[in-house]
């Protein structure tokens, strides 16, 4: 059964909490030692340590190890620093750290700008636009999968973008196709009925599997 979502939200703080089943915050208000638990230490999650949008031009992940992307992501995030701005947002099941959502600026992801087709193919969209905020990853923690951790956390990713002063959030799901195995490169940005339980609308399709999914506040 999916998780019920209500929340709140501080503008102020940016600090999110929930009356049903998940208590999703900021991730600078999160423990870096949670956000670990989360991404593990084998795996697709714990070796990209959500960098594949943030790499810089040339750059590879065979140039630097786990390691030196597990301490890049607590920098982007500030976790542990609720004082100042951050890159993400953390689900809670109790005391347990569950989930993981990357969402900021859409111009803070200078991978995503490299990209051709998804998200920019068919669209008249001025990459710089800080205004535009994108939702570019979930992670849910092994053993709390296929649980309704990333609707909630796409729900709040909605309120957290317009609590940062978003025009705009998007997302670039897969359209899943039933009898067929999900890759990790494109599990990771999450599903298309994911984001339309959210409140995210279809504007785009760049490929016969991908969509731009959006809502203008």
């Amino acid at each position: 059964m999916l998780s019920r979502w209500t929340q709140s939200v501080d503008i102020g703080t940016g600090e999110m909490t929930s009356e049903g089943d998940y208590t999703i915050i900021a991730a600078n208000r999160a423990g870096c030692d949670d956000l670990g638990a989360i991404l593990g230490e084998r795996g697709e999650g714990a070796r990209c340590q959500c960098q594949r949008y943030k790499l810089a031009p040339r750059e590879a992940f065979k140039h630097h190890p786990a390691q030196v992307r597990a301490e890049r992501l607590r920098s982007q995030t500030r976790c542990g620093h609720p004082d100042g701005p951050t890159s993400g947002l953390v689900a809670y099941l109790g005391a347990e750290p569950v989930g993981w959502c990357a969402v900021e600026p859409r111009n803070a992801y200078a991978g995503l700008a490299r990209v051709y087709r998804v998200p920019w193919a068919g669209r008249a969209e001025d990459k710089a636009d800080g205004t535009v905020w994108a939702v570019t990853c979930f992670f849910a923690r092994a053993g709390y999968r296929r649980r309704g951790v990333s609707r909630a956390l796409a729900a709040a990713a909605v309120d957290h973008a317009r609590a940062g002063g978003a025009r705009a959030v998007e997302g670039y799901p897969m359209i899943t196709e039933p009898g067929r195995e999900i890759a990790w490169g494109e599990l990771h940005v999450g599903s298309h009925t994911i984001f339309a339980a959210a409140g995210f609308r279809e504007v785009g399709r760049p490929t016969p599997r991908r969509a731009v999914m959006r809502i203008d506040f």
